[in-house]
């Protein structure tokens, strides 16, 4: 079926108009339309595309929400190394480094373009004729991972460059990726949630994330990128200040408050200026970056090993004060980590005041042989949380009491656990108050039981008002349905809406249940490979745990985790209250030996990004039907199937002669029943 012309101009005036408000409310912080009408754009957009796929281009704003899984990251080589900056925190050094450029050059001046040093990831990112190509992490300088299907979720980054800025055929560009404050400070809540372990600072989650293997998730963390350098020769720039102008009219965002400075002294001058105000900065940064701005200057000096010649990084140092421990409390996490807290005497630091900062665990708290009553240094040194970095043993006193971390859970009572290997203590009551709400959130989330309606301002309203104190009493809602309906902003749609969603989450899959019970390390990945194995929750109560590491995928850690949450009385009762209510639990009985002929003894390579299957499912159906999924190509391949952005394993695949296969292909050789959207996805 041809798509009517309307239709294409329709698409293409919908899509040129998101850019453009990309670009004003990403790259210029000047909104033109509110938040709804946006969404408005972007859901009638991809409905048009649903209609007539042919729309859809790589570069399609659709494409930023991510779905592709990368089992691992290709490397690419960089056609110009990425150098490393030489760093001081001197200002005798910054002034050595002037005389020596202005020695090498044999000129008495030179004008800098100086930049925020923003304390995130470097990017290199690639565009052809004017279209996202490719984008890769540093590396080791010479080569990087290929991270093109992350990267493309970064809604700072153009997948179209503005066409009025006469970009060259082939273009690269670098910069600097990097999650605001505000955005961290709220991913660290979420982990605390979900009983992860928390990121220390802005730059370990912006690089934690990048490196995530499904783009899905990655598109829900708010990342921006600022671009500082453009490689190769581009008509009418001669500087790093026009290449910076040239940039931004690309629709890159480009490094904020950078000038042009004509001796070493207003250098020194804005390096200063920073170092006080950094704090107004809605991201961390670390210094600022001197470089030459004369681009044919910075090609005479070129670079000596990983560094150039023209440019030097002039750092902030650890910003500390000295105070005194009070006291030593503790946090219960929402998935049970107990996290100690320090109580300091309020002290003045980085333009707030610090009256708590966290301790970690109790192994960081023995190495600093903290004693309450402590004179102690605390750091935000790139970090947003502060933290506390060395107690004075000179200025102890005397009568100072020693650490002793609790036994017990400061909300509940019940005896904490410390599992082997790891660094914290938990408190594993599932109906422990200072748990409930996230657990229950946590069961009802979209990759759990998908109760739709059930978020968590409503998982709030429940708890306060008592209705439910676990996540099994929610099937005991319906019984209380007038109750409900005569809560606040609870009405007889809404209710009727929330307990239609209970009731359709009973036949959700057995590793969406499994997943929902909240087990430490059991995320869905793991909960797949359970449900798989061991089949039912019975099963999964009576396992050992020699029997659960016998299961390729699962580790010791893992296995332990499983088998202490199935051999708690409080859990087990939780879950025989699940079972009764009619939830799945246990997978349904299949034919697990069936084999096709295309798939049957079969190695399989997956690369890029598959629009119609996960990775996971892909891989399922392969080794359901006969065949191998393996990592790597080489002469034992037999097909490659290949989605979007493929790299160098679709390159070696034709230097061997292997055969390669889009998703259509695969799909037509699964059975006629499967081969609808819906059970490929």
């Amino acid at each position: 079926m041809s798509v009517p012309s309307t239709a294409t101009r329709r698409h293409e005036e919908l899509a040129e108009a998101i850019r453009t408000h990309d670009y004003r409310y990403y790259v210029l912080a000047d909104p033109e339309i509110s938040d709804q009408v946006y969404d408005d754009l972007m859901r009638e957009l991809d409905q048009l595309e649903k209609e007539y796929p042919e729309l859809r281009t790589i570069d399609s704003p659709t494409q930023r929400v991510g779905g592709a899984v990368t089992r691992e990251f290709d490397s690419v080589v960089h056609d110009v190394p990425m150098l490393s900056l030489s760093n001081t925190y001197s200002e005798e050094d910054v002034r050595d480094f002037h005389r020596r450029v202005i020695e090498n050059l044999g000129v008495d001046e030179v004008a800098y373009h100086v930049e925020l040093k923003i304390d995130g990831v470097a990017l290199a990112v690639r565009y052809h004729q004017g279209t996202f190509d490719r984008a890769a992490t540093r590396g080791d300088g010479a080569q990087g991972d290929d991270i093109s299907s992350n990267a493309r979720t970064i809604r700072s980054l153009p997948l179209r460059l503005r066409a009025d800025a006469s970009p060259p055929e082939r273009l690269e560009v670098r910069g600097e990726v990097v999650m605001f404050k505000d955005d961290f400070l709220r991913l660290n809540e979420e982990r605390d949630a979900a009983g992860e372990k928390l990121f220390a600072n802005p730059r370990n989650s912006t690089a934690g994330t990048l490196k995530m293997q499904d783009s899905s998730l990655v598109a829900q963390r708010s990342l921006h990128v600022f671009m500082y350098s453009l490689i190769g020769n581009v008509p009418g720039v001669a500087s790093q200040s026009e290449a910076m102008a040239f940039l931004k009219r690309c629709g890159f965002q480009v490094s904020p408050h950078a000038r042009v400075c004509h001796n070493i002294d207003e250098v020194l001058a804005f390096w200063r200026h920073w170092e006080e105000h950094r704090d107004e900065l809605p991201f961390e940064i670390d210094g600022v970056v001197v470089k030459l701005d004369g681009l044919r200057q910075q090609d005479a000096l070129g670079a000596v090993a990983k560094s150039p010649r023209w440019a030097i990084a002039f750092k902030f140092a650890a910003r500390q004060a000295v105070t005194e421990l009070e006291d030593i409390v503790y946090q219960v996490g929402r998935m049970g980590t107990i996290t100690p807290v320090a109580v300091l005497r309020p002290v003045h630091l980085a333009g707030s005041t610090i009256s708590r900062a966290t301790l970690h665990n109790e192994d960081f708290i023995t190495e600093l042989g903290l004693h309450l009553g402590d004179t102690v240094t605390i750091e935000k040194g790139g970090d947003v949380i502060p933290k506390v970095t060395a107690a004075d043993v000179e200025l102890r006193k005397p009568d100072a009491a020693p650490f002793h971390f609790i036994t017990e859970c400061p909300a509940c009572g019940t005896a904490l656990v410390r599992p082997e290997g790891e660094a914290a203590w938990f408190c594993e009551n599932v109906e422990c108050p200072a748990q409930i709400r996230a657990r229950i959130a946590h069961f009802a989330s979209r990759n759990a039981m998908d109760i739709e309606g059930l978020g968590e301002a409503v998982v709030d309203v429940l708890v306060e008002q008592g209705f439910i104190h676990n996540y099994a009493d929610l099937f005991l809602l319906e019984a209380r349905r007038e109750e409900l309906t005569a809560l606040d902003r609870f009405g007889e749609r809404s209710v009727s809406n929330l307990l239609a969603g209970i009731e359709a989450s009973k036949s959700k899959a057995f590793d969406r249940a499994l997943h929902g019970l909240g087990i430490r390390f059991v995320g869905q990945g793991v909960a797949r490979i359970l449900a798989q194995k061991l089949r039912s929750f019975d099963a999964l109560m009576v396992a050992e745990i020699d029997q659960l590491e016998a299961i390729d995928g699962i580790g010791p850690r893992i296995a332990e985790s499983v088998h202490r949450f199935f051999s708690d009385r409080r859990t087990l009762a939780l879950v025989h209250r699940l079972m009764a209510s009619g939830v799945t639990s246990e997978m349904p009985e299949t034919a697990t030996s069936e084999t096709l002929p295309f798939f049957e003894g079969k190695n399989f390579v997956l690369t890029g990004a598959l629009r119609m299957f996960t990775r996971d499912h892909a891989k399922e159906l392969i080794e359901r039907f006969g065949g191998k999924v393996t990592g790597s190509v080489s002469k034992k391949t037999d097909y490659v199937l290949a989605g979007a952005d493929a790299g160098s394993k679709l390159d070696k695949a034709a230097s061997l002669g292997i055969s390669v296969i889009d998703e259509t292909a695969f799909l037509s050789q699964l059975p006629e029943s499967m081969r609808t959207s819906e059970d490929a996805v």
